[in-house]
């Protein structure tokens, strides 16, 4: 997910040391999570071996319902995000968002 490895000594306070044996032995420096969405997006393009705007309605259903699961749309700009990589309105991504949470049959 786009994390970097650091020597201990150069962590700050958001890194992650990680110890063996009681001695600090390396920082992981975790990216943004706006940084984060973008990794994920062309993760699900590297998958559909095409990018994400070229994928039909049902694909493109599947993709924002597996970016909700990895919580894409808690980002700021989420939505924004994810329309310009899906090549949809932001209205279209609500609208899958809320086909998935309507109860089936309306």
């Amino acid at each position: 997910m786009g994390a970097e490895l650091l020597g201990p000594e150069q962590a700050q306070p958001d890194d992650v040391v990680l110890a063996w044996e009681g001695r600090d032995v390396i920082a992981v420096r975790l990216p943004q999570l706006s940084d984060s969405l973008d990794h994920i997006l062309a993760a699900l393009e590297r998958r559909h071996g095409m990018p994400l705007a070229e994928l039909d309605r049902k694909a493109k259903q599947s993709v924002v319902r597996t970016l909700e699961a990895r919580g894409a749309f808690s980002v700021r700009h989420g939505v924004e995000t994810v329309a310009g990589a899906l090549g949809v309105s932001r209205f279209t991504v609500y609208n899958y968002l809320n086909r998935e949470h309507s109860p089936k049959g309306e």
